[in-house]
């Protein structure tokens, strides 16, 4: 739920109660929101992009080799210890 942060609703104090008044937005200012908030955004350069894609590939190669050899080695040893076909 969008809530407006602008003008009287947001000068306006907490009920005593201790809850905020809280005003729906209308879907055009939401959007005029969005878009300005991805204005601010600081979006990666095709270098780093490439970059950032190599290294969790990398990452998420050695962690699945990682998990493999574990799960290999307990199958191993569970069969060693209760037998197996």
């Amino acid at each position: 739920m969008a809530i407006d942060t602008r003008g009287e609703a947001a000068d306006r104090p907490s009920k005593p109660s201790g809850q905020a008044v809280k005003k729906r937005t209308s879907p055009a200012l939401f959007y005029r929101q969005v878009v300005a908030e991805l204005r601010k955004v600081i979006w990666p350069t095709r270098k780093d992009l490439i970059s950032y894609t190599t290294v969790v590939l990398v990452f998420v190669l050695i962690m699945v080799g990682l998990v493999s050899g574990i799960d290999f080695l307990l199958t191993k040893g569970v069969l060693a210890v209760f037998g197996g076909a």
